[in-house]
Parts: C-alpha cells; sequence; structure tokens
C-alpha cells in the first residue's frame, strides 16, 4: 500500500507540474475526453476526489443516476471555480492522498495517470509512463467489474475480445487473438475507451 500511495503522488505531482507550465491557450486546448479540454479534465481531477457525499448524492440525482454525466456536468460546474482553485486543490490530493467515494487507491492512480495522457496527446507532449504505474493500471482495468466499467466505455473483456494487447515498451500482455503491438500508453488508452 505504501508503494501504490507513492505512485499516486507522484503521477499527482507529475499532473500538477505540466500544468503549470501550460498556457492560456493550452488550458482551452480540447482534451481526450471529448466533451471537456484540459481545464476541465483538471478541475475533475481536482474535485473528484474531495467531493463528500453531500455533494455527490445531489449531483448523481440531478444526472439520473448515470455516472458518466455526473462526471460530465460536475467537471463543468467545477471549471468556474478558476485554475488558481483548481491547482490548489490537486496540491491538497497530493498532500491528503485523496481518492474519489467507493473506488479502490488504484483508481486514484488510474485516474492521474489516464486523464495525464489526456491532457498530454492533444498537447502534443510526450511524458514516459512508469512501467509499475502502467502494470497495476492495466491489470486493474481488464479485471474491473461493473460500475467501475461504466466511465471507460464497459467491460473490457466484451469491447477488446479476440485480440492480444502487447505493450513494445514494458513487459506486459493481455487477451487472445489478433496481436496488437502498441507503447504502454497506447494501450492505457485503448483500455480507458479512448480513440488510439
Amino acid at each position: 500500500m505504501p508503494q501504490l500511495t507513492d505512485l499516486v503522488r507522484s503521477e499527482r505531482q507529475a499532473f500538477l507540474d505540466l500544468l503549470e507550465s501550460l498556457t492560456e491557450h493550452q488550458w482551452s486546448t480540447r482534451s481526450l475526453c471529448t466533451a471537456w479540454t484540459v481545464e476541465n479534465v483538471a478541475a475533475h481531477l481536482a474535485w473528484a476526489p474531495a467531493a463528500g457525499l453531500r455533494e455527490m448524492a445531489p449531483a448523481a440525482l440531478r444526472a439520473g443516476f448515470r455516472i458518466n454525466q455526473m462526471n460530465a456536468d460536475a467537471a463543468l460546474r467545477w471549471s468556474s471555480r478558476g485554475r488558481p482553485a483548481i491547482l490548489d486543490q490537486l496540491r491538497r490530493n497530493i498532500q491528503n492522498d485523496a481518492k474519489p467515494l467507493g473506488v479502490p487507491p488504484v483508481a486514484a492512480l488510474s485516474d492521474a495517470v489516464v486523464h495525464g495522457l489526456d491532457v498530454r496527446v492533444p498537447l502534443g507532449l510526450r511524458r514516459d509512463l512508469d512501467p509499475e504505474a502502467f502494470a497495476l493500471i492495466a491489470n486493474w482495468t481488464v479485471n474491473s467489474r461493473w460500475p467501475m466499467t461504466i466511465p471507460i466505455g464497459g467491460n473490457v473483456r466484451k469491447r477488446l475480445q479476440g485480440i492480444r494487447l502487447v505493450a513494445t515498451d514494458v513487459d506486459w500482455a493481455w487477451g487472445e487473438g489478433e496481436e496488437v503491438h502498441e507503447p504502454a500508453d497506447k494501450i492505457l488508452l485503448r483500455l480507458n475507451g479512448r480513440s488510439v
């Protein structure tokens, strides 16, 4: 557990460092989360781990208990708090190891890494993935069951049936069928329902 906590802190810090280096135009760039800009992704990562039941229960009700709709609506609302507040909350999340309600700690790691890719890829900014973080996230993602699979486009085993993913830059493979050889970052995007 301490090892996972350190990985979450490290990946969150890398995301914060990235945000602090961005220009005004980059903050407004569309992310791989197609409905969100970079700023919306940052707001989601800032407040989703910190939001308590008193905030999330009404948000779920407003969204008709559709998790993706609730996340989308909340990210847009949280963005209105402004960039200084977003960055400040991200710093607090690193310090207090906040994680969203009802999810395991590896979900916080996944959020930091995958949403980091959601921002970096459209901006053309590269960062090598930590192989240990990648393996934890990839293995957790392929073994996740409902309702954890809702935000990533459904069950990975069904969605990628007949495909064997083979990482070209780390020692990892999963699945059976036609082999698809890709770098670890593209595999994480594929596993999480992003267009690769």
